[in-house]
């Protein structure tokens, strides 16, 4: 045990490094870099309507915003958002002028009697500084906010708004409590990257990578990357999950439930609903509908329920409430709206998916277990008391594909799991035919008890709805490495004991969801999904540090009543 801590703890050290490295310290010149000569030429010039103003920060990097004003004499409350994606877009040819995109958007702010301030974010666009993905943003986010809230055309009540990375650094600048900042409406965004980027301690390999290369990531903090499954100081200094107790302000959290941020946003606003700080605690809201980062891809759709349409003017009347002082009812409505998705093939969509409200979440449900068998069954009856398993060769060469999920980078969703084949390391267990409709709503999650004959491995749980016809749509899914079944810190690592049965928990996140009468519940199990997450050498060396070359592991789910594996269901209206 001990050189396995020791090599686990030394990532703790290649993690902190791998942050200097992409933060561009130590190196006061990064830290001032200005726009390069390329950068310049590829700008498409300030979009209609807008003046670029610059501001300070306290360490004197200068920032670049774009500012749009409503029709007539200020001062007006401001909705600012802070973006690595350009503020005056990229040229490309489907888009060669990102601009009239961005001034539609921002009219929307200004026609409703407000500012829009759109700034890049240090390093990226015409901002100075070095850019290290959210490392400065809750800094950053203090000094823009109070810029934004002491200039001539502002009235000194701000608010933030932005989806995916934008609403990642509207949390930051709200974990940094600026007294400007009143209220923010917030799409899409995690509460602790390092469970979002490592979920159950496995790298999500093609969303992760690729979205830092496509941030302009050099390879070398990519390779480092790949050795920060472990929590340490460095996550949780920008941390949601450590720093959301400062914030003190109401705040309109939107996710989806195929969104690559479902935990995070639905963790945020249980949290700040029910303990946050005075200010927070009581004035959150939550919704969530049927849609992912992106298009969803399969042949299931929810059309009228993408995130526009669901939110409709909702963020106005947020803004209108809290920085207007409007009573206009928003906040006599209950603090939860979420989406019960039911069948929903293209052409053939179901009356039950429909939109529900909530004093809180989750509603109120009471866990249930279905097990699996060794005949491939899955029940609500406890499993026997003589031994059952089944067991398989996991071959770290030929992993499982991907078809689906919770994808940013690539095809998403309830994609059909039927394409992923027949084959002997993918387990499918499946209930016969319902004889009524079953509704969950709330946390879904795996109590897995598994062994394997080396050091360690990879279980992949899924959650999937089966269609009469055959069809697996995939509603969950998720990773757990089997040496971090006990936690993500450097002590907390543990090899496997070959051959002996461990208790792992698969946490697959919320979800509300019909199961129709003639449909089948699916658990699916395996140990690898790729390129989704990282594939397992088996070897237990630590990730980004292997010596032994992979080796075929010979995995077990055990099933029986002293190891009684089960998919647990938040069940609100269980069939009798």
């Amino acid at each position: 045990m001990g050189r396995d801590q020791g090599a686990w703890r030394g990532l703790v050290a290649a993690g902190m490094a791998a942050v200097a490295l992409a933060a561009g310290l130590p190196g006061p010149v990064l830290a001032q870099r200005a726009p390069s000569a390329a950068q310049a030429e590829r700008w498409p010039g300030l979009p209609p309507g807008a003046v670029e103003e610059t501001m300070t920060l306290r360490d004197g990097v200068k920032l670049a915003a774009n500012v749009y004003k409503p029709a007539g004499k200020g001062p007006w409350p401001v909705v600012l958002s802070r973006t690595p994606y350009l503020k005056d877009g990229r040229v490309t040819a489907d888009v060669p002028k990102p601009g009239e995109a961005l001034a539609r958007q921002a009219k929307r702010y200004t026609d409703a009697g407000y500012v829009f301030v759109l700034q890049d974010v240090r390093g990226k666009g015409r901002s100075q500084g070095f850019y290290a993905a959210f490392e400065n943003d809750i800094e950053d986010g203090y000094d823009a906010v109070e810029w934004a809230g002491t200039q001539p055309w502002s009235n000194g009540k701000v608010g933030m708004t932005g989806g995916s990375a934008l609403g990642i650094t509207a949390n930051s600048a709200a974990m940094a409590a600026p007294p400007h900042l009143k209220a923010a409406y917030v799409v899409v965004a995690p509460a602790d990257r390092l469970s979002y980027s490592y979920p159950g301690g496995v790298l999500k390999e093609k969303d992760t990578l690729g979205w830092l290369r496509g941030q302009g990531v050099s390879e070398d903090v990519l390779n480092r990357t790949r050795a920060r499954s472990l929590d340490d100081v460095s996550w949780n200094r920008v941390a949601m999950t450590t720093n959301r107790k400062y914030i003190r302000i109401p705040i309109f959290n939107v996710g989806g439930w195929y969104d690559i941020f479902n935990g995070g946003t639905v963790d945020n606003f249980q949290y700040l609903q029910n303990e946050g700080a005075d200010g927070a605690r009581g004035n959150q809201k939550l919704l969530m509908g049927p849609f992912g980062h992106g298009q969803l891809s399969g042949d299931l759709a929810y059309p009228g329920s993408d995130r526009l349409s669901l939110g409709g003017d909702q963020e106005i009347r947020w803004f209108d409430y809290w920085l207007k002082g409007e009573a206009n009812g928003i906040m006599d409505e209950p603090p939860v709206q979420y989406f019960m998705m039911a069948s929903a093939r293209k052409g053939a969509y179901s009356a039950k998916n429909r939109m529900l409200a909530s004093a809180n979440w989750p509603p109120a449900h009471r866990e249930v277990r279905f097990y699996p068998a060794p005949d491939l069954s899955l029940s609500t009856r406890p499993p026997p008391e003589a031994p059952a398993r089944l067991s398989y060769q996991f071959d770290p060469a030929n992993p499982a594909p991907t078809f689906g999920g919770a994808n940013l980078t690539f095809e998403r969703g309830p994609e059909d799991q039927r394409k992923v084949g027949q084959r002997a390391d993918y387990l499918r267990f499946q209930t016969p035919p319902l004889e009524k409709d079953l509704i969950i709503s709330g946390p879904v999650s795996v109590e897995l008890y598994a062994s394997t004959d080396g050091p360690d491995t990879d279980f992949v749980a899924k959650l999937v709805d089966v269609y009469p016809d055959g069809y697996e749509a995939l509603i969950l899914d998720a990773p757990i490495r089997a040496s971090f079944r006990n936690g993500r810190g450097a002590d907390q690592i543990r090899m496997m004991t070959p051959g002996a049965p461990e208790k792992l928990v698969i946490d697959l996140w919320p979800t509300a969801i019909t199961f129709e009468k003639g449909h089948r519940i699916a658990l699916h199990i395996s140990s690898s999904n790729a390129p989704r997450f990282e594939v397992n050498p088996n070897t237990g060396d630590p990730p980004g540090a292997a010596k032994a070359p992979p080796r075929v592991a010979t995995n077990a789910i055990h099933m029986d009543a002293a190891h009684p594996t089960a998919l647990v269901l938040p069940v609100v209206y269980p069939a009798e």
